[in-house]
């Protein structure tokens, strides 16, 4: 019989784990200002970085890095004194994010999180599970539904 040690030691990685970690946290920021983009033009026709740093408690300064991010990485294009424009990579990853970060927050309200806490926990959450992750919570939640459905006849 193997030893506590010994699982620890043939178990993966701790690295591992903490590089998927660093990667997601990379990710999250690149996500979060696309959805917020996305969330800005939908809801006020555009988006500023005026806007932006508003939304996200940063300065200019540091909307302005991270556009420049986004504008290498080909999800937006912005010019001084105009709008910030997600293109149709941009757009498509803001509906993935979208459509993932739903799941989650669906997911938690469907464990009995409250309504508050689960829209702030699931902005986290989201950029952090893998897509094995959502599918099986989508899938929670259609099974959910389905119960609920059948329950209430």
């Amino acid at each position: 019989m193997a030893s506590d040690k010994e699982r620890l030691m043939t178990a993966t990685p701790h690295h591992e784990h903490f590089e998927r970690v660093r990667q997601d946290h990379q990710r999250e920021l690149v996500e979060d200002y696309v959805e917020e983009i996305a969330h800005l033009h939908q809801h006020l026709g555009e988006a500023r970085a005026s806007d932006l740093a508003e939304r996200f408690g940063v300065s200019p300064a540091a909307v302005s890095k991270v556009v420049t991010r986004l504008k290498r990485d080909g999800l937006v294009n912005a010019r001084p004194y105009r709008g910030i424009f997600l293109t149709e990579q941009g757009e498509n990853l803001a509906l993935k994010v979208a459509k993932r970060h739903e799941v989650v927050l669906n997911t938690l309200l469907a464990l009995g999180v409250p309504d508050a806490v689960a829209r702030a926990d699931s902005e986290g959450i989201e950029h952090h599970c893998s897509d094995e992750t959502v599918e099986a919570m989508r899938q929670f939640i259609q099974r959910y539904h389905a119960d609920l459905e059948t329950a209430s006849r």
